[in-house]
């Protein structure tokens, strides 16, 4: 822009020659072109416009012929909005600032709404009267669009999640897109199904479409071709009446084109939705404005596919709530079913057993016990889920009447006393007189005590088992407490829900159906009573039964006259005791392996990396030869046989991956894990443990073991590769972070050893220095007068270097004291003032010697508690650095008050520092440019930095007007 001003005839314009132009709009003109950021200056009444490069964005495509011209024709379609502002500076004479202020422009020729924060600052004339203004100007349309944009998508998104239907998410989306013209116009919705659209959504228009017409058919948009391309498109104009549509506010420049974007994921979707969006005609289509609505587009599809899900996952509630409804019909039906053959089989069963007139051979004595003992346990499971599905169906009939609730108690808990004895433990019955009778259904109140009894005993392999009834002040309570394994903490909430059983629970069998407990539940809230559990893994289990006194809480029609005797199902109690004393012989043990589906592919798409090793092992062949066949096609892979084998082929050649088996001969796969974790060379090798064992615990096992994953059989070949390939990337970013550690190890050695040298070698150099000043100022004594002022010349540049070498080792001991934590502080109270003076005097020759004209500002006096050697050598390092940087140019230095703080300033016009290096210029052996160029070790400013911080104050640089830098200083008076 300075070349161009120069060239133009400037006779031809409002402000006339140049050489007629004031001082004043000279040096205004000056400063402009010289700053870096945006500036312009309006000069006069009629507001001449004149700008640097920096503001040229502006006047866009008015450029270059705006120079010069009014404001008032350059940008007349915001005077309406500047033009007082602009007046009321040039009337007033005071400076005037606006943030985010919306100014329409023609630059590109359309009006467009931009926003700038503005500056207008008076700039007087000759004559000390307001001449023009002189305007700082930032474009700040970006961040105000993407602000406001911004909490359009977030208040979409929290206004559509708070929706428990689509419709909702429509209806709140069309609230909160009504209220953002500004953004969005209009917006249209439309749902696709079989090539049918149907407009769901509607904002920005004066009327709603009507039913069939193009609009709300959407024939009037592309929508198929969005649709099926997934691509957007831009519309160029829209259809014909469409504006007579348009809502909107008054005056406001309705939209001519738009943007049609699908918010489907697929094509091929059974119902797609395609946005499309009205466009600001005041506000380009850029990339912002693009990636805007995309954003915009995928919070709608996101909004209205969770959604969906919560519909689908309520209707899937419906469902199963449902089909709960049919299966517990499908139980009682069945179980009704079963009862007659089961009848049919046990009747003949039992009188072959007791034949005395034909007995049985002992052989076949004991098959058919066997049998009629299976049909036993096949008739209580169906009993317990006919009375579940009666209990859950409202039919469970049951009959209260009030009864000895000890004495039966008592008696059903003593069936199981034969059974305790044998299986080595004990029982405790303890259940006196309550006093009163208990208004209980007798059958129910037998299934509950044999309930409780019968997984006590399952549970419990040594101690006892302990029966308790007592009286509460409104209720009896049963507690069955057991020595047995034990419930986890985190299990006994899901204790009573149907067919849960405990996860790796050890007890005398894992047979079971899980519906015992639950049961005994349902069967204690027909009583009106409620369940409890303690547990302690390790200590045994506590289950209680609160059944409330009295009977006004139990339905009327339930309850019996008066006590009665009833007849209760003997066959049902000797199940129940059949059952527990089958369990005594047995011995637990752990599940059979499950084996692996051989229908498991392989994923057809290969991993990222392929070059990685992976070790396989394996005793089963086959399931070895199948791992291989899924990994071979993405790495390369050896097997080993077991552990053992495993270990001497990893000592030979280390893979990336090993996967290994649980269960293996010589060395399973526990074993080869402990020998890799203590082997040093092998301890970062990723390994992979398969195993049959399911479950949680199975899995904490192996990991707190060591073990990088844990996959149980059966898997699939997709997960396999996924694994292996998650573990080959961690090793992967493992050794490179190793890597970069040892670098950064190396780097902390090497500066340490360079500080280290640098203290030796500074206080070795001092020595000899000494010695050379010395012997300079000796000979320089010693020399006849004629040959001193022969080689006086000569003598003095030699002394000047000495001075200059003892200049740089004393900056090496700088960086030692400093870098080892010893640089001290020797306060005192100092006159400022004559410090500085001193230090100018001394420094004046360097300056000279560079060309640069010093000026001193100070008031004084001034005192302050410093360390005046710090101080001095602060002043020193500062001018020698205006000094080698500002060449031929003018170095100020200000000495002042700032509160409580000293404040020093050195100011030069040279080069000037950037502001990407400001920070980093104050770092050891850094510099702005290079060292071949002006020389130096870098040092100064880093000292500097460490003795105003020592001092507990800070520096800082910043520009200088015009060019260069300025270095500023803030000492606090009184040290802390």
């Amino acid at each position: 822009m300075a070349g161009r001003m120069r060239e133009k005839d400037w006779s031809q314009t409002l402000l006339g020659p140049v050489k007629q132009w004031p001082q004043s709009l000279r040096t205004a003109v000056s400063v402009m072109l010289a700053a870096p950021e945006p500036a312009l200056i309006y000069w006069g009444r009629e507001l001449v416009v004149l700008y640097n490069d920096s503001a040229r964005f502006m006047l866009g495509n008015k450029h270059p012929e705006g120079l010069g011209v009014s404001f008032k024709v350059v940008f007349q379609e915001s005077w309406t909005i500047l033009g007082p502002l602009l007046e009321g500076v040039l009337d007033t004479g005071e400076a005037v600032h606006h943030e985010n202020l919306l100014v329409p422009l023609v630059r590109f020729g359309f009006l467009e709404d931009c926003y700038f924060t503005f500056a207008f600052i008076p700039t007087r004339d000759d004559d000390a009267e307001v001449g023009g203004i002189f305007i700082i100007v930032t474009d700040t349309t970006a961040q105000v669009l993407g602000a406001r944009r911004l909490a359009l998508v977030r208040e979409l998104s929290l206004r559509t999640a708070l929706s428990e239907t689509v419709e909702g998410v429509f209806r709140a989306a069309e609230d909160v897109l009504g209220q953002s013209t500004a953004d969005v116009p209009f917006c249209l919705l439309y749902e696709l199904r079989a090539e049918r659209a149907r407009l769901v959504v509607h904002t920005g228009l004066a009327q709603a479409p009507t039913p069939g017409d193009d609009l709300a058919e959407g024939r009037a948009w592309p929508l198929a071709e969005v649709a099926r391309s997934r691509h957007e498109q831009l519309i160029e104009q829209l259809p014909e009446g469409f504006a007579t549509l348009l809502g909107g506010a008054a005056g406001a420049q309705p939209p001519t084109r738009a943007l049609a974007l699908s918010l489907s994921d697929a094509a091929e979707q059974e119902s797609r939705l395609v946005l499309v969006v009205g466009l600001n005609p005041r506000i380009a289509l850029g990339d912002d404005t693009r990636s805007f609505l995309r954003l915009l587009a995928r919070q709608f599809a996101t909004s209205i596919e969770s959604t969906r899900a919560l519909e689908e996952k309520t209707r899937r509630a419906a469902q199963l709530a449902a089909l709960d409804r049919q299966k517990t019909q499908f139980f009682a039906n069945v179980s009704h079913e079963l009862r007659t053959p089961l009848t049919l089989m046990l009747g003949p069963l039992e009188d072959a057993l007791t034949d005395l007139r034909e007995p049985l051979a002992s052989s076949q004595h004991q098959r058919v016990a066997l049998v009629q003992r299976g049909a036993v346990r096949l008739l209580k499971l169906v009993n317990q889920l006919l009375e579940f599905t009666r209990l859950e169906t409202g039919r469970a009939g049951a009959r209260f009447q009030p009864v000895d609730l000890a004495r039966l108690t008592q008696e059903l808990a003593g069936h199981f006393e034969s059974a305790a004895h044998r299986a080595g433990l004990t029982l405790s019955v303890d259940c006196p007189s309550l006093g009163e009778p208990f208004w209980v259904d007798p059958e129910a109140w037998e299934r509950i005590v044999f309930n409780l009894l019968s997984n006590a005993f399952k549970f419990t392999l040594e101690g006892g088992l302990t029966v308790r009834l007592r009286l509460e002040a409104d209720a009896g309570v049963l507690s069955v407490r057991d020595t047995g394994s034990g419930i986890p903490l985190e299990a006994q909430p899901r204790l009573f829900q149907r067919f849960y059983r405990v996860e790796g629970a050890q007890g005398r069998s894992f047979e079971g159906s899980g519906i015992g407990l639950s049961l005994v539940q349902e069967l204690t809230k027909l009583h009106g009573g409620e369940v409890g559990v303690w547990s302690r893994p390790g200590e045994g289990s506590e289950f209680t039964v609160r059944i409330p006194r009295g009977h006004h809480h139990l339905p009327a029609d339930r309850l019996a006259s008066g006590s009665s005797t009833v007849a209760r199902d003997a066959f049902q109690r000797d199940s129940f005791v059949q059952e527990v004393e089958g369990w005594i012989p047995a011995v637990p043990g752990p599940r059979p392996l499950p084996p692996v589906s051989p229908a498991l592919a392989p994923e057809a798409r290969p991993p990222s990396a392929r070059d990685g090793r992976i070790l396989v092992v394996d005793d089963n062949a086959d399931l070895r030869a199948y791992l291989k066949s899924v990994l071979e096609p993405h790495f390369e892979v050896e097997t080993a046989e077991d552990g053992q084998a495993a270990l001497e082929s990893l000592r030979h050649r280390v893979p990336d991956v090993v996967v290994s088996d649980v269960m293996m001969p010589r060395l399973g796969g526990f074993g080869l894990l402990r020998a890799l974790r203590s082997d040093p060379a092998l301890r970062a090798t990723p390994l992979i443990l398969l195993s049959a064992r399911a479950g949680e615990e199975a899995s904490v096992e192996g990991l707190e073991a060591g073990a990088d994953d844990y996959l149980v059989k059966p898997f699939s070949g997709r997960e396999l590769l996924a694994r292996v390939q998650t573990q080959l990337t961690m090793y992967r970013l493992r050794g490179e972070a190793a890597l970069q550690l040892g670098r950064e190890l190396a780097l902390k050695e090497a500066v340490q050893a360079r500080d280290d040298f640098l203290s030796v070698a500074s206080h070795e150099l001092k020595t000899p220095l000494t010695g050379l000043k010395l012997h300079l100022e000796m000979l320089e004594r010693m020399l006849p007068a004629p040959v001193r002022a022969q080689v006086s010349e000569r003598l003095s540049n030699t002394r000047k270097q000495a001075q200059r070498i003892s200049a740089l080792v004393e900056s090496l001991l700088d960086v030692s004291q400093v870098a080892s934590g010893r640089l001290q502080l020797h306060h005192e109270s100092t006159d400022v003032m004559a410090l500085v003076a001193d230090c100018l005097a001394q420094g004046r020759e360097e300056l000279e010697r560079a060309g640069c004209t010093l000026t001193f500002e100070a008031r004084g006096p001034l005192h302050a508690q410093v360390d005046p050697v710090r101080l001095e050598q602060l002043v020193r390092n500062l001018l020698s650095n205006a000094a080698r940087y500002s060449a031929e140019r003018p170095v100020e230095l200000q000495l002042g008050e700032a509160g409580t703080h000293l404040r020093l300033a050195v100011v030069d016009h040279g080069m000037g520092v950037r502001s990407e290096d400001r920070e980093r210029i104050f770092g050891r052996f850094e510099r702005a440019v290079s060292a071949r160029r002006f020389g130096g070790l870098g040092l100064g400013l880093w000292v500097a930095r460490q003795v105003v911080e020592a001092h507990g104050g800070s520096i800082a640089v910043t520009d200088t007007p015009g060019g260069g830098a300025t270095f500023t200083v803030l000492l606090p008076r009184r040290a802390e």
